[in-house]
């Protein structure tokens, strides 16, 4: 699409974006009226084309991607959240036996937990394989200690020293606070996990900064502001992050709206005052299958579309808008680079939080020359980048 789409010139069948297309053309800040406007239209080509305005008067036609791989440590947690088919209960029996079955979860039995040698080994063979980063998140594992975590960032630096470690969303940071004797606070945790290794977090657990939506769907865990205190310590601390928002569940446009503009406030004073900031929004489409919501539909394609453009053209704030092709798919992916996304995410290789892609199993892989062929398809310049969206040359 040509900027010229979104110029003042352009006509729109919905009179309630005019206003919002002289803000986007001029660079104006858009409001939460703004925001549920854009939800609310049945224009969805000019939503399109006003967020590829955004993104091409940011990155051009550069599409970003990375050779990453996920690695997911355990799948054992000891929340219950509605919209999640990952994870398994913990539960032992007298002498120390698992016996999962028994905590009347449909899959119990494939509850697991890598060790650090797995753990190491995964990540090795991603280096060899030519990834720039490993982005590694887990269950809340009852019975693992806090060394766990931080030998295993020691174990991949050492084993990998080139390899970037992003790793662990905010819940689990403030799992580890609460499993470590004595008790340490955020920043403890985050200093001793960077010192072992860590580089960046991922912005897991977010879901939707609302009491509603958290009481109904995730209600044991943390709410917004403890996801914002860890990315606020960690921000301070001079470690970068990721922000995400899980939709399509039980939240409505105006929830998901003020949650992007939560994380837009946010943006503004680690931009001002802190040492690193937020990199990258992820917009995650909620897939019902396997969790206790699959009586829900889940996101269409065009509230996958429209979701990615709203991101873009709220968060002005955030450099770019990621469409993780993993819960989107990689053609929609596709779609959505004229959409207001500029970065497709990566090879990923292996995920097991969300089994679409991979029909049932954790291998979930595109490779770097399918991931070109989209990219080139849906019209942009291909751009290797590493996890601080520095452009690789190989």
């Amino acid at each position: 699409m040509a900027l010229v789409a979104a110029s003042s010139s352009s006509r729109t069948s919905d009179p309630a974006l005019e206003s919002i297309r002289g803000k986007v053309c001029a660079g104006e800040r858009l409001s939460h009226a703004d925001g549920l406007a854009l939800y609310h239209t049945r224009d969805l080509f000019t939503l399109g084309e006003l967020a590829n305005h955004v993104r091409e008067r940011r990155h051009g036609r550069k599409a970003f991607y990375n050779i990453n791989r996920h690695i997911n440590y355990t799948n054992y947690c000891v929340l219950r959240c509605k919209f999640c088919s990952f994870y398994r209960p913990y539960v032992e029996r007298q002498g120390g036996a698992q016996d999962l079955a028994a905590a009347g979860h449909a899959g119990a039995s494939d509850g697991y937990e890598y060790s650090l040698d797995e753990i190491v080994a995964q990540a090795t063979e991603a280096a060899a394989r030519g990834a720039t980063e490993a982005h590694i998140v887990g269950g809340l594992h009852p019975k693992l200690p806090f060394s766990y975590y931080t030998d295993m960032c020691r174990a991949i630096r050492q084993a990998c020293p080139k390899l970037h470690i992003k790793a662990f969303t905010a819940i689990e940071i403030i799992h580890f606070t609460r499993i470590t004797r004595p008790r340490l606070s955020i920043a403890e945790v985050l200093t001793a996990l960077r010192a072992a290794g860590l580089d960046s977090l991922p912005g897991g657990g977010a879901e939707i900064f609302d009491d509603r939506v958290h009481a109904e769907a995730f209600k044991n865990k943390v709410g917004a502001e403890h996801w914002f205190d860890v990315h606020r310590s960690a921000h301070e601390l001079g470690i970068p992050s990721n922000a995400t928002m899980l939709y399509g569940h039980i939240e409505a446009p105006a929830e998901r709206v003020q949650h992007l503009l939560k994380l837009r406030a946010h943006q503004d004073v680690s931009l001002r005052e802190r040492q690193a900031a937020f990199q990258c929004f992820v917009p995650l489409s909620f897939i019902p299958d396997g969790s206790e919501l699959a009586h829900l539909p889940g996101p269409t394609g065009l509230d996958d579309l429209r979701t990615l453009a709203v991101s873009r053209l709220l968060l002005d704030n955030f450099s770019h808008i990621k469409a993780f092709w993993i819960m989107q798919s990689p053609k929609l992916a596709q779609v959505a680079l004229n959409w207001g996304v500029d970065d497709f995410d990566g090879t990923v290789v292996w995920y097991d939080i969300t089994k679409r892609e991979g029909l049932g199993t954790n291998r979930q892989e595109l490779t770097v020359a399918h991931i070109h062929r989209l990219l080139l398809e849906a019209g942009c310049a291909p751009v290797e980048r590493d996890s601080l969206y520095r452009e690789v040359i190989r």
